[in-house]
């Protein structure tokens, strides 16, 4: 198979589990409110630790290499200023798009780094696939939630997510055949996305985890941290 077949295809089922992890959400039908509402909060704090461990194992390690020390700094505290404003702009139009931004974050920068990575080093752009499908299964879940529950119905919800999914493989296409000759570029959409993200953690996302007298939300975020660490061990 070809590099360029190899990355829209990775790309493609990457993305693919944006709406399969927003599908994941029929599930609730079947638990009792008591237990739906634990399940709600550990998805959440488990796609937080996934979201933490893309920013400190692959976007933040992988952006700094490409970057001097100052433009690395630059292009992180300017995602977070950026995002700082668009939060608050959806905020004052009543959404909720927390989730899905930082996914969005997430999945659109590691997908230009397999597209770049896939001529060198084919098996850590494989392994790096593998680890943004896990990532974006919590994340859609989550996402899906946060947008139905304020207002926006659900097949509507799921039509942006399937729309999602060409993103990775345009992404990856973009990384192979530009970014690989840019570095620097790419480095400071990593490092951008990385600071964007960091704002929307602990803004939106970490405040909602918290579930009183129970353990499972705090060890959904170690364990989704423990994802992304199997995933950069695996890759190193």
């Amino acid at each position: 198979m070809s590099d360029l077949m190899m990355a829209l295809v990775l790309a493609t089922l990457a993305g693919a589990s944006v709406p399969l992890g927003g599908a994941l959400t029929g599930l609730e039908r079947w638990l009792p409110a008591d237990q739906d509402r634990g399940l709600q909060h550990f998805v959440m704090a488990f796609g937080g630790g996934a979201l933490i461990s893309a920013i400190a194992l692959v976007l933040v390690p992988e952006g700094v290499d490409r970057l001097s020390e100052v433009a690395a700094l630059f292009w992180f505290v300017a995602g977070g200023l950026v995002f700082l404003v668009v939060d608050r702009a959806l905020a004052r139009r009543g959404s909720h798009a927390a989730q899905f931004l930082a996914m969005l974050l997430d999945y659109f920068p590691e997908a230009l780094a397999l597209g770049a990575l896939l001529a060198v080093e084919r098996s850590v752009a494989v392994l790096m696939a593998v680890l943004i499908a896990l990532q974006n299964l919590p994340e859609g879940f989550n996402a899906f939630r946060e947008m139905r529950d304020s207002g926006m119905a659900g097949r509507r919800v799921m039509l942006l997510f399937v729309l999602m999914v060409p993103v990775g493989p345009l992404a990856a296409f973009t990384g192979m055949f530009v970014l690989q000759d840019w570095p620097s570029l790419l480095g400071a959409v990593m490092m951008f996305s990385s600071g964007g993200i960091l704002y929307l953690l602990f803004q939106d996302v970490a405040p909602q985890v918290p579930l009183r007298h129970s353990w499972t939300p705090p060890l959904g975020a170690v364990m989704g941290f423990a994802l992304g660490l199997a995933g950069h061990m695996l890759t190193t």
